[in-house]
């Protein structure tokens, strides 16, 4: 799968090269770090930050997702377990609130891979 965008989404590397991590710390549960992010890439020197406020633009695509598992949230507890609409709506709160640091990191990894495109000369 190495060399397709949903390589780097997922696995949250450079995306130019797909072997330098972007986060300092793997783990997106650690609240001070979730964001914390290399300058360059390790392997290939890419510029994770092209200009200053880059991931801004992310915000969007954080919106989007944050949508999207709220609308999955609310079909699996409305529909498939059947609770009533109040704890429906405590259930879709309480996802969004757990999936807060995965989402952020995923809308950067998204809005990132909008910019850079795979090289496999500089993945060597």
């Amino acid at each position: 799968m190495k060399g397709s965008k949903l390589y780097s989404i997922f696995t949250g590397t450079c995306p130019v090269c797909h072997t330098g991590k972007m986060y300092k710390n793997r783990n997106p549960y650690i609240l001070t770090e979730t964001l914390k992010m290399h300058e360059r890439c390790s392997h290939c020197n890419t510029k994770f930050k092209i200009e200053p406020s880059f991931f801004y633009g992310a915000m969007y695509v954080s919106y989007g997702l944050g949508v999207a598992i709220a609308i999955a949230a609310f079909i699996i507890a409305y529909f498939f377990i059947g609770l009533d609409r109040l704890t429906t709506f405590f259930v879709i709160m309480g996802t969004l609130i757990v999936m807060l640091p995965i989402i952020l990191r995923l809308s950067r990894n998204i809005w990132i891979n909008f910019f850079f495109k795979y090289d496999p000369q500089k993945a060597k």
